[in-house]
């Protein structure tokens, strides 16, 4: 099963279909994440049963074209508790992924939080957000993957630039994903979703 989102020229594959609803009319992808789901592997938990991370988050993927790419969204989340998040997900297999993500802090603020999981995953807090929503963005040039935040879609903040390495049998697919690690789940939109075949000529430069 695929499922086809406005502005995104390839399908996406769904990990479970039921959190998934799309608006066409509304150019709105939404997603229902449920109870203690996330994906994110401890750095703490390096070796028993935990090592293996939590990965239950309901994900939304497909494989880009090959090349550069930018593929941004406005994300909005009905914050209920810690962590609750919307999230655009760069995906090789359980163990090479990185996420950024619109999520709920410990102190009750929204934020941008960027994850890379090599193994296991680290964890970088990025700007407190003022409102309920934020314009995020995930890039590849060359082989160099870009993370982007915005306040009104046309400035962008650098967040991260990193590599992610993975087996050169596990090709990079991108997407959505929605989490709520300590609760008892939340819903997160995309609107505004855009996907260009362009790379960066300059990721500190706001554009």
């Amino acid at each position: 099963m695929t499922l086809t989102v406005p502005g995104v020229p390839f399908p996406l594959a769904p990990s479970d279909a039921t959190p998934w609803s799309v608006d066409p009319d509304a150019g709105r992808l939404t997603v229902t994440a449920g109870p203690r789901t996330d994906i994110f592997v401890d750095p703490a938990a390096a070796r028993g049963a935990e090592a293996a991370g939590t990965l239950n988050a309901p994900r939304l993927l497909g494989r880009p074209p090959e090349g550069d790419f930018r593929l941004s969204a406005r994300v909005g989340v009905a914050f209920a508790s810690t962590f609750d998040a919307g999230v655009l997900l760069l995906w090789h297999d359980e163990r090479h992924w990185a996420k950024l993500c619109f999520e709920y802090s410990p102190d009750g603020e929204p934020m941008v939080v960027s994850v890379v999981n090599r193994e296991v995953s680290d964890d970088a807090n990025g700007p407190v957000v003022s409102g309920r929503s934020v314009w995020l963005r995930v890039s590849r040039t060359g082989g160099v993957l870009g993370y982007h935040a915005s306040s009104d879609g046309q400035r962008w903040q650098l967040v991260r630039l990193f590599a992610l390495d993975a087996p050169p049998d596990a090709a990079l697919t991108v997407g959505f994903e929605g989490q709520s690690p300590t609760g008892e789940g939340c819903v997160a939109t995309f609107e505004d979703i855009t996907f260009l075949t362009t790379g960066l000529a300059d990721p500190r430069d706001g554009s």
